[in-house]
């Protein structure tokens, strides 16, 4: 294939990622911020696509206020449903193939083991149904989009963006003499960025198309995820856990969202690394970042 990419939401953890990426195997790739496009606007996402000609657009962008959502679901719906619309449109108009991100947030949890593509999707909130509303506007205006759903990505440029990732809010809470209280009755499948990108694109050099879950690999509650953060990080703060009816929070979420990543492993990818080898990894690339900019880990 070409070498033309287009990735929106190209500053964020996940669009870092795949900047690099596509790069890194030869492609002529265009990073695509909020501040340069308005995915919003139909016109702008047709006017950009077609002055860059891509042969590929990956859709990074998304809102992800899970709990702000519920009092601006208008807000969630626009960004998550309706500019993959618009994109989707402008990829007809020039013949681009669409990669788009989706979540384990479209299935309700109750089926209690790791989901895959096949399973009925039930979103439980207005982040949730945004999301899915764009993987069906997505498959409504295209005949082979690749949508990608996955869960709690972190990655190293969440280091340098606004809302970060879990592993840096457990860092930020482990810092403080007050103890910690996270869930333990809720599990997902938190999925590292850098492996995450690297898989995408070994789809789409395959010119895969369809629903495919990539998560993390490893079930694991969100208190355990904590837990495996600090042991890793060398730090012993206060933890304690907490369940949903305890701590309840403006949506509701899916008790267990883990992801399968069978279908994945049967088109010949590589599997991905355990959650303890993401976080390690994570934390030795946070430690190198922070020494090359003068601060201390």
């Amino acid at each position: 294939m070409s070498k033309r990419v287009a990735v929106f939401g190209g500053a964020g953890q996940l669009g870092a990622e795949l900047v690099q990426e596509f790069t890194t195997r030869g492609y002529t790739v265009t990073g695509l911020p909020r501040s340069r496009v308005d995915i919003t606007d139909g016109a702008q996402v047709e006017k950009c696509l077609a002055e860059l000609d891509p042969d590929l657009v990956v859709n990074a962008a998304a809102y992800n206020m899970v709990d702000v959502a519920e009092q601006e679901p208008q807000a969630a719906f626009l960004v998550n449903a309706l500019a993959v619309r618009h994109l989707a449109y402008a990829c007809r108009q020039i013949d681009a193939r669409l990669v788009h991100f989706s979540t384990d947030y479209v299935f309700d949890g109750t089926a209690n083991r790791p989901y895959v593509e096949e399973d009925p999707t039930h979103p439980l909130g207005a982040y949730a149904v945004s999301k899915l509303a764009g993987e069906l506007y997505a498959q409504g205006y295209l005949e082979r989009p690749l949508i990608i759903r996955t869960s709690g990505v972190f990655g190293p440029a969440g280091l340098g963006t606004a809302r970060g990732n879990f592993v840096e809010l457990m860092l930020r809470l482990g810092a403080s003499p007050q103890p910690i209280r996270v869930v333990e009755d809720h599990v997902a499948s938190p999925t590292y960025a850098p492996a995450l990108a690297a898989r995408t694109a070994d789809l789409v050099e395959r010119g895969h198309a369809g629903v495919i879950h990539i998560g993390g690999g490893t079930p694991i509650s969100w208190f355990d995820y904590a837990r495996l953060i600090f042991e890793l990080a060398g730090l012993a703060p206060e933890l304690r856990p907490t369940t949903d009816r305890e701590y309840r929070t403006a949506a509701r979420r899916p008790r267990y969202s883990a992801l399968s990543n069978a279908r994945m492993e049967s088109l010949g990818l590589a599997p991905m690394p355990t959650l303890r080898d993401a976080v390690a990894a994570y934390l030795a690339e946070r430690r190198r970042r922070l020494q090359r900019s003068g601060l201390t880990a």
